[in-house]
């Protein structure tokens, strides 16, 4: 079974968390890993639904809360669902709150609750519930209100006892680990260069490779061209920058764009919307 590994962008830079809400992919087979930690939530219609994670293969009925550790493998959840379904997903970065969790008397359930994530955990029908209502309007709040409501589900689901582990031990993903730090070098030169011009030589080589050969390696393992790629990731920033009021020629040439012309066109392909419509229309809500 062929394994991807997802590159989570976040929507800006300085955020713990990243949402996905509905992306609606119940006829794509998406078995893939990440460092950052997911918790999602899915409810169903009429239909039985597939928990694959690792070496946990289950159905679930009506609605399902998985919690998965850091570079589990595992299937998207709404894989072949041909029904109406509602979909959350929660991700956390790998080192949220490490050092705090850990030696914080206060957070000590919830520094388990992510150790006990190495073996993916499931949530029983009361608890889901009432941490699945809440998540479905997480995104909706401002960024700190996200922490503490964050934190404060993550204690709930710490103090619940109406859960199942999926693994008898800690699942420890063998696929690609060289692969996996190859990626992570990748992503850090973008995080780092995405403000100028980055020359795709420039990023082979960081792989040890030549132009050719890269680009094949990550079209393999993204699914996406690095132009495309990093356009996806200079987008996700310019939304921050115009949510924070920056002018759209301003959050061009800050984001890595070289031209405005060039700026919309990705900007709207990508999202939908040219970049002063997506900032008025989240300005003025």
């Amino acid at each position: 079974m062929k394994i991807e590994f997802e590159k989570i962008i976040p929507s800006h830079e300085n955020s713990s968390f990243q949402w996905n809400i509905n992306p609606k992919l119940n006829n794509f087979f998406y078995w893939h890993f990440h460092p950052e930690y997911e918790l999602v939530f899915i409810e169903i219609h009429e239909q039985e639904g597939t928990r694959h994670v690792g070496e946990h293969i289950a159905r679930y009925e009506e609605s399902d809360l998985t919690f998965i550790g850091s570079n589990i493998p595992h299937l998207n959840f709404d894989y072949g669902l041909q029904t109406e379904y509602e979909k959350v997903v929660l991700y956390v970065k790998e080192g949220f709150l490490k050092d705090t969790l850990q030696d914080t008397p206060e957070l000590k359930g919830v520094y388990e609750l992510f150790e006990l994530s190495k073996h993916g955990i499931t949530f029983g029908k009361n608890i889901k519930d009432v941490v699945g209502k809440k998540l479905k309007h997480l995104h909706e709040l401002s960024s700190f209100e996200q922490f503490v409501e964050v934190l404060t589900l993550f204690k709930m689901l710490a103090d619940s006892n109406d859960y199942t582990l999926l693994h008898e031990k800690p699942y420890d993903n063998q696929h690609n680990k060289r692969e996996q730090e190859r990626l992570k070098k990748i992503y850090s030169f973008i995080d780092e260069h995405y403000h100028h011009k980055i020359e795709i030589d420039e990023v082979a080589s960081l792989t040890n490779l030549s132009k050719a050969p890269f680009c094949r390696y990550f079209k393999k393992m993204t699914k996406l061209t690095f132009t495309e790629f990093l356009n996806h990731y200079r987008v996700n920033q310019a939304k921050h920058l115009l949510l924070i009021d920056k002018n759209v020629t301003e959050t061009c040439f800050e984001c890595g764009f070289e031209s405005l012309s060039y700026f919309n066109r990705i900007f709207k392909k990508i999202t939908g919307e040219n970049p002063l419509s997506f900032k008025k229309r989240h300005l003025s809500n």
